[in-house]
């Protein structure tokens, strides 16, 4: 499935997502906010740098999670894209720069990192549950 126009607007509109990992028999974790970002038709979601345990470690697992903005819950496969090519990195920095430089440049530089990067996941749009 892909992501509608209206869809992609909630969600780079949004201050942050909320993503729930889903355990192996399908039931939601406890949900956090993360930062997002819209580049293109897809969805991307970073961590400060890449492990395997919490949201991060959970949603790589599963390969699959549930996601909220206002006005939106989606479930979403979760595919780890890393770095990715280098237009890929630069749009995805250039859109957290974009979105979250109001924060100051020590957050958002942590977000563009290169550890940042290699933890970036695309969020693609699933079926509801």
């Amino acid at each position: 499935m892909t992501w509608t126009t209206g869809e992609l607007q909630r969600i780079a509109a949004a201050e942050e997502l909320e993503i729930a990992a889903r355990r192996a028999d399908g039931t939601p974790r406890r949900p956090l906010p993360i930062w997002v970002v819209v580049v293109g038709d897809a969805v991307y979601v970073r961590t400060w740098h890449r492990r395997g345990t919490g949201w991060f470690g959970h949603v790589l697992a599963t390969g699959r999670a549930g996601i909220r903005v206002p006005g939106l819950a989606a479930d979403v496969a979760v595919e780890d894209v890393g770095a990715g090519p280098d237009e890929l990195r630069a749009g995805i920095d250039a859109a957290y720069r974009a979105k979250y430089g109001r924060y100051g440049a020590g957050a958002v530089s942590a977000m563009v990192s290169d550890a940042a990067a290699a933890a970036t996941l695309r969020l693609d749009k699933q079926p509801r549950e």
